[in-house]
């Protein structure tokens, strides 16, 4: 009975060895492992990066065309009466409030009453401003998202106001 328990105790003590030996032998493999981890994660997270900085320029090219429709109609309706072409003098105030659009690729319309003028000039409609009517002014605006030169999305930002005529 003796012997059995030398034999056992002897594999055991040499499968202790052996694992020893392997785990000496892995953590000495470990050297390089996180550089070569960056190395794989790094361009995923340069990709999602710039992704969220491409939404964020979108967001604020959204809220600069809000911010001159807004501007836009308010001009509109402060001219209302003084104007000959109220579509160039509205197109000529959304563009003087967003510096950064590129003023080409804003299509503005201008509801006056019920009739709608898509275009950059509309002389002689001022006729259309009548006091108590309203005035609806809104622009559209292309944008894409663009990463590392390949695009993921294209959409249109859209913006509308409202003015009254008192």
């Amino acid at each position: 009975m003796n012997v059995m328990n030398n034999s056992t105790n002897e594999k055991v003590l040499l499968a202790r060895k052996a694992a020893a030996r392997m785990v000496a032998r892995w953590r000495r493999e470990q050297n390089g492992s996180s550089l070569i981890e960056f190395a794989l994660v790094m361009p995923v997270m340069l990709l999602v990066m710039t992704g969220i900085f491409s939404m964020g320029i979108a967001f604020n090219q959204q809220e600069q065309l809000t911010q001159a429709v807004g501007a836009g109609g308010q001009y509109l309706q402060q001219i209302r009466t003084s104007t000959t072409d109220p579509c160039k003098d509205t197109y000529n105030a959304i563009t003087g409030a967003a510096p950064n659009l590129t003023a080409a690729n804003i299509t503005l319309t201008v509801t006056m009453g019920t009739t709608a003028v898509t275009a950059k000039t509309c002389s002689g409609d001022q006729s259309l401003l009548t006091q108590g009517g309203n005035a609806t002014v809104s622009a559209t605006y292309p944008c894409s998202i663009i990463a590392y030169k390949y695009t993921f999305g294209t959409c249109t930002l859209n913006a509308k106001v409202t003015e009254y005529e008192y």
